[in-house]
């Protein structure tokens, strides 16, 4: 997913402050609970992405339903919602656990298959691989595509290894048209 301008702008901002003040530990979590409850409710998505509802009414709102977060959190939200930019609260918020996770040195790893895999497919499949740096931390996130077919698609940082059906297959009628 392509990461507005804007979101990645804010994202910095936040972690520029909370660097400073020594929260980033606390809102990292929180960022992670908006990311979360936005993925989850739709309601929620169109609420924030609508032009007619007052600003006003959204920030309190925000507030309501993030009630528990802290002081710093709850005047970011404020400030997005403020400057118009709560339809992109969600790409914010993500791309803010993306800076701090990269601060950290933690690899984020995609791994997109036909079906589900085991853990211990997963950790095979890592453990062959040379994008993986097995010395490092890393987050799996795990996609389920049947249109592959068979096989996955590892995607390390912006790195990749195709080994689905899919492509494959397609490889082999490339090469059938060119023969």
């Amino acid at each position: 997913m392509l990461t507005s301008k804007v979101a990645k702008r804010y994202a910095q901002g936040l972690l520029n402050f909370t660097q400073e003040t020594a929260q980033t530990d606390a809102v990292f979590g929180e960022m992670g609970d908006i990311v979360k409850t936005i993925e989850k409710s739709k309601e929620l998505q169109n609420f924030f992405d609508s032009p007619i509802i007052d600003s006003k009414k959204k920030a309190n709102i925000a507030l309501e339903v993030f009630k528990n977060f802290s002081p710093v959190t709850k005047s970011f939200l404020q400030l997005i919602i403020k400057q118009g930019r709560e339809s992109q609260l969600q790409n914010i918020a993500q791309e803010f656990i993306n800076k701090v996770e990269d601060m950290k040195g933690v690899q984020r790893i995609t791994l997109t298959s036909a079906a589900q895999l085991s853990d211990e497919n997963i950790s095979n499949i890592l453990k062959s691989s040379d994008l993986v740096n097995h010395n490092q931390t890393f987050d799996v996130k795990s996609i389920i595509n049947p249109n592959l077919l068979g096989g996955y698609i590892l995607r390390v940082g912006d790195q990749q290894i195709d080994q689905s059906v899919k492509s494959k297959l397609s490889k082999l009628k490339k090469e059938f048209q060119l023969n």
